[in-house]
């Protein structure tokens, strides 16, 4: 016979024990759910790092210092991510002073020809001017005792202007002036500042055979950077004429 008196005492008993169980699962979802969000935060903590890993890294560069001069500059190295306008105006500027900037009778007129196919219209009547035979400072005769001169580029630094505009570079690069076979060489140095820009090709084969991607010469100003043979190498003339021959 079941004590009716004891019947509370009983089910506040069970309620006690269901309250225990419920308890203890509670805690055991929120420790497993604690363990799960410290797992996810690991794997994406890792999931984060191994994306940063490649921004993270060392870029060697090499510090130039002129012998002669004692101007500094970075060499520059192309590691793959450069953008191809900057490399194309780095080579187009290398090749125009190399070739513009040089003089050989033997290859006189194709370099005429060749350099007014980076210039426009108003710059190569300059450089007919400068090369007319009529002109004393003209090529033609300042190296008509038979004088050769090289051009070697040694720097291309580029900048932008305040409105964000990138035309602008500067170019060293060393003349080497040899007055007859077995004379000695004459050095000067040189730095010059470009402007330029990329137009529309040429439909005239000639001219695109030179420049395919229409690089062209807005302005050059040439300057010695050490005068240390004011008369061994004459600055040759900075524009040209598309076309034709040394007038």
């Amino acid at each position: 016979m079941k004590d009716t008196a004891l019947e509370p005492y009983y089910a506040e008993a069970a309620s006690w024990d269901q309250d225990r169980s419920a308890q203890r699962r509670r805690v055991t979802i929120l420790a497993f759910a604690a363990a799960g969000a410290g797992w996810l935060c690991a794997m994406l903590m890792g999931v984060v790092l191994l994306r940063l890993m490649p921004l993270k890294g060392v870029e060697p560069y090499v510090i130039r210092v002129d012998n002669s001069t004692g101007a500094v500059d970075v060499v520059p190295v192309y590691a793959g991510h450069a953008t191809l306008p900057e490399v194309v105006a780095r080579y187009f500027l290398n090749h125009y002073v190399t070739v513009c900037e040089r003089f050989d009778f033997a290859t006189a007129e194709s370099d005429y020809e060749e350099c007014g196919a980076f210039h426009t219209a108003a710059r190569n009547q300059v450089w007919s001017t400068l090369w007319a035979r009529s002109n004393p400072a003209s090529p033609l005769n300042v190296f008509r005792d038979g004088s050769s001169v090289r051009a070697e580029v040694s720097a291309v630094s580029f900048f932008q202007r305040a409105n964000g505009l990138s035309d602008l570079a500067q170019v060293r690069y060393t003349k080497v002036r040899r007055q007859g076979a077995g004379a000695a060489e004459g050095l000067s140095h040189w730095i010059a500042t470009v402007q330029y820009t990329f137009a529309d090709a040429s439909s005239d084969p000639k001219i695109r055979r030179w420049n395919p991607l229409g690089f062209k010469v807005l302005e050059f100003r040439s300057e010695p950077e050490v005068l240390t043979e004011p008369s061994a190498v004459l600055a040759l003339p900075t524009v040209s004429r598309a076309g034709g021959t040394p007038p």
